[in-house]
């Protein structure tokens, strides 16, 4: 059955980095348009990073542009969030999605929490 599993996710203080890793299985990786999503609590859930197939285009969020980096291998099934200089505005639940025509996944969720 189709999987998405994230972690990575934890504590930090503002500043600090992290990298979120999302490992798939159960279809077709290589041709699925894969993102980053995210949720604090009381808000919608948002787009941080996207990065299409086939040429891994990669697109942002104005505010994780120039810090955050998304990334992808596809002969392991798995996408990356490197995220660097972190703000507590960045504490959130991070979803992972894979998306092809109408087919789309969610993954479970991980949380970060900048704070010091």
């Amino acid at each position: 059955q189709v999987q998405l599993v994230e972690s990575g996710g934890g504590l930090v203080q503002p500043g600090g980095s992290l990298e979120l890793s999302c490992s798939a299985s159960g279809f077709s990786f290589r041709y699925f348009d894969m993102s980053w999503y995210r949720q604090a609590p009381g808000n919608e859930r948002e787009l941080v990073a996207l990065i299409t197939v086939p040429k891994d285009i990669t697109t942002y969020s104005d505010s994780v542009k120039g810090r955050f980096t998304i990334s992808r291998d596809n002969a392991k099934n798995t996408v990356y969030l490197q995220m660097n200089s972190l703000k507590p505005d960045d504490t959130a639940m991070y979803y992972c999605n894979a998306r092809a025509l109408v087919n789309s996944y969610w993954g479970q969720g991980t949380q970060v929490t900048v704070s010091s």
